[in-house]
């Protein structure tokens, strides 16, 4: 299918569907509404990950350092009443059953990604503070990003405080990270990115663009819905071509969750995965 294949079938879908493919470093091959703003889900943790390793290369705090697992955080909304995650809605038991003990940071941040877990997402931005995340977007030269609060922080939400993305800006900081293990860049240190990548290889949800590769195909990535959102963001390495950024940002009726709520059978998720298929089979032009 050529770009412009995609292109048309991609206009039959109902609501907003944006993307980005390309090298990092490089002009994209093809983008569709690639700086259109999304609600960001989840895909915001993978900047709340930079955020936090960039606090540790400066020694401001130490990643292996137990802290305190509480679901107590504060609000972006000044003077709003402190605000609490609902176990029911994350999606890892294992930060929850150390509530009222600690956990190391690193841990912390790697079941940020590897399972999304909200809980631990708030307790790391409690650790590095929302200004920091900002400042993840700025280096990375996103233009439209923000992490404005915390996951559930309904009091901020209502006030118009909310965490937005691009397909873009999405492309463009996991590109940096992906640049940034070889060479010194702007986000952090090559082995800072190099350990970055490693958590975000071993992403356990695999159900949109790395559904669309063939198994075993690397792929650093972190993805992120909510009923009538579902994105993708990574960079995949293939074995025998460069590595390229692909990044799918969907606002759409058909990320339901599928019939019986289940992730995997979202249409949103197969529309993912075939925009992901799609730039795999293009990666030797690209």
């Amino acid at each position: 299918m050529t770009w412009d294949e995609l292109d048309a079938h991609l206009d039959g879908v109902p609501g907003t569907v944006s993307a980005y493919v390309g090298r990092p470093g490089a002009d994209p091959a093809w983008t569709r509404h690639a700086d259109a703003t999304h609600y960001a889900a989840s895909t915001m943790k993978a900047a709340v990950l930079v955020a936090l390793h960039r606090a540790a290369e400066s020694g401001a705090l130490d990643l292996d350092t137990p802290v305190p697992v509480r679901n107590e955080f504060d609000s972006a909304l000044p003077g709003a009443p402190r605000f609490r995650c609902a176990r029911h809605y994350d999606n890892d038991e294992a930060v929850w059953e150390r509530v009222g003990d600690s956990a190391p940071l690193r841990w912390l941040a790697h079941r940020m990604i590897v399972r999304s877990s909200n809980l631990a997402t708030n307790i790391v931005i409690g650790h590095v503070g929302l200004p920091a995340v900002a400042e993840v977007w700025a280096l990375a030269g996103a233009r439209h990003s923000v992490t404005g609060r915390g996951i559930e922080d309904f009091a901020a939400r209502e006030a118009g405080i909310t965490n937005l993305v691009t397909a873009a800006d999405l492309a463009a900081l996991l590109g940096a990270l992906a640049t940034g293990a070889h060479t010194p860049g702007p986000l952090a240190s090559p082995a800072g990115c190099a350990a970055m990548l490693d958590v975000l290889f071993a992403q356990e949800h695999r159900e949109d663009l790395a559904a669309g590769l063939p198994e075993g195909t690397r792929i650093a990535h972190k993805n992120g819905w909510v009923h009538g959102v579902r994105h993708g963001a990574g960079v995949v390495f293939p074995d025998d071509a460069p590595a390229y950024a692909v990044v799918a940002c969907t606002t759409t009726d058909l990320a339901d969750g599928g019939p019986d709520g289940d992730e995997a059978e979202d249409d949103a998720c197969r529309l993912i995965a075939g925009i992901s298929a799609a730039a795999w089979a293009a990666r030797h032009d690209l």
